[in-house]
């Protein structure tokens, strides 16, 4: 009985001991799945606090991202990725506001281009040559390093021009034939602007006036020390209210949030014979911040804006949690079958923190871009080997 007794323990024991290795087992399977999962998957926001992000491919699947913010005193700072997803913060590599800086406060929209072994930034700042002691005293300038993660050194003690009007938000693109193009915006500070919008407001008795800002194109000297030329206009908001562009433009009028309207963040690309301009509007710090684009068939203009616009907006009105969507840069496939495109938006958690989001744009058979985004949800990581 005894023996019985103890051979039905043992039994006991060791189906115990299978039950709790097949578990574990279970689980360890289980766990290397996840792993693997999460090493394929990934979900927005990205862990980098910045604004107006931009991506610089260095080759051999090397990324940079550089934006407005990101922990930087007085200049710009820089992250590190290899995968898009996860970045390594690798400190301040612009710094301004030194002793014989032009420029002196406001750094923002940083974009860095690599040509011919060199690394350039373009940037908007405070001009510290201010007689009228203007608010908005905003320029362009051009910096330059040895490598992605600088120092960045003034090419020039001094802007790259002067248009007569403040300007913001530098993008630089190099067509086929190698001539550059420098598009920027004209910021809305003493820019009132007649239109329907304008006289609507007025009507309420909410807005006096409407300032604008608007998106100019020049052609760049190939040193990058001038401009060629003078600027041409390429968008603006719309005049009519009765325009297809015009509800979603001036959100920040119509919800009484402020008296301007914006058309700024551009990002010029080439596809096939169609130049594409990317744009935001609305109020970079409110809920109503988003994208569209028109398309060109020279780089100059004239831009016709999309029919389908905004591409990027807010989605809390369909159950997400993300609003001020904007201010986008691109990075292309290998094959150029595959586009993302890097923003920055908020989220509840986030508050009024700007963070960055990457979501793939498509390019439609009839030439219509679409952004699938923003998201907040898994999915896949996008594509390792990214070319300019």
């Amino acid at each position: 009985m005894n023996k019985l007794l103890k051979h039905q323990c043992m039994l006991l024991m060791s189906l115990v001991f299978l039950s709790l290795s097949c578990k574990n087992n279970e689980t360890d399977i289980e766990q290397k799945n996840n792993s693997s999962s999460e090493s394929k998957t990934y979900s927005n926001p990205l862990d980098v606090k910045f604004g107006d992000p931009y991506i610089l491919n260095d080759g051999d699947g090397n990324f940079y991202m550089y934006g407005t913010g990101g922990g930087a005193i007085d200049g710009f700072a820089t992250y590190y990725s290899n995968d898009l997803v996860n970045w390594e913060l690798r400190g301040q590599v612009y710094t301004g506001k030194l002793k014989n800086s032009w420029a002196i406060g406001d750094f923002w929209a940083p974009e860095v281009y690599k040509f011919n072994d060199k690394y350039y930034m373009f940037f908007s700042a405070q001009w510290k040559d201010n007689p009228d002691n203007e608010l908005e005293n905003f320029k362009i300038g051009v910096a330059v390093a040895d490598k992605p993660t600088g120092p960045f050194e003034d090419l020039q003690n001094k802007p790259l021009f002067d248009p007569g009007y403040p300007i913001i938000d530098a993008n630089v693109f190099k067509d086929s034939d190698g001539k550059f193009y420098l598009y920027y915006s004209r910021v809305a500070y003493k820019h009132p602007v007649e239109s329907e919008i304008a006289d609507w407001a007025k009507e309420k008795g909410w807005f006096d006036e409407i300032e604008e800002s608007w998106v100019y194109g020049i052609e760049l000297k190939n040193d990058f020390t001038g401009v060629i030329g003078e600027p041409v206009l390429l968008l603006r908001p719309p005049m009519a209210l009765d325009d297809r562009n015009a509800e979603w433009e001036s959100r920040s009028v119509t919800s009484k949030e402020v008296n301007r309207r914006w058309t700024e963040g551009s990002y010029t690309f080439k596809h096939k014979d169609t130049y594409y301009m990317m744009y935001s509007a609305n109020f970079y710090g409110g809920e109503n911040y988003a994208v569209g684009y028109g398309t060109a068939s020279s780089p100059l203009g004239i831009y016709k804006k999309a029919d389908n616009n905004p591409v990027l907006q807010k989605n809390i009105e369909g159950g997400g949690n993300v609003t001020g969507t904007g201010h986008n840069s691109l990075v292309f496939s290998s094959d150029s079958t595959k586009i993302y495109t890097v923003y920055h938006g908020r989220t509840k958690a986030t508050g009024d923190e700007r963070v960055v989001f990457i979501d793939e744009l498509k390019i439609l058979e009839d030439g219509k871009l679409i952004i699938e985004g923003p998201t907040t949800e898994l999915k896949p990581k996008p594509l390792e080997t990214i070319e300019e």
